[in-house]
């Protein structure tokens, strides 16, 4: 990185779009498709889903190969909006025990 650029910090960031969100507005509405029948779809209880939309589960590798194939993505999609939450997550969270400690 170059001196004259300058990068927010990691704890200033929004915070990334989370799987759910994505799952939600970007396949779910647009094809008409209810949590249920997805969950049918990919041979999980419905609770697993709206877990996932409602932000309260991650998406595991296995969810991810599930969601990929019932919707026609690739796992990498839904593993990235994972990892990207999670990392956002971590950040802000070793941010804080930094603060805490007099690090910053």
């Amino acid at each position: 990185m170059k001196r004259s650029e300058v990068r927010p910090h990691p704890h200033r960031l929004p915070p990334p779009t989370l799987p759910g969100e994505v799952l939600e507005e970007e396949w779910l509405k647009p094809k008409g498709m209810t949590q249920t029948a997805l969950a049918e779809k990919m041979g999980l209880h419905v609770q697993v889903v709206n877990g996932i939309v409602q932000g309260r589960r991650a998406v595991t590798a296995k969810t991810a190969l599930l969601l990929a194939k019932a919707l026609d993505t690739t796992p990498q999609f839904w593993l990235n909006l994972q990892n990207a939450s999670d990392l956002w997550e971590a950040e802000r969270e070793l941010a804080g025990k930094t603060r805490r400690a007099g690090g910053q």
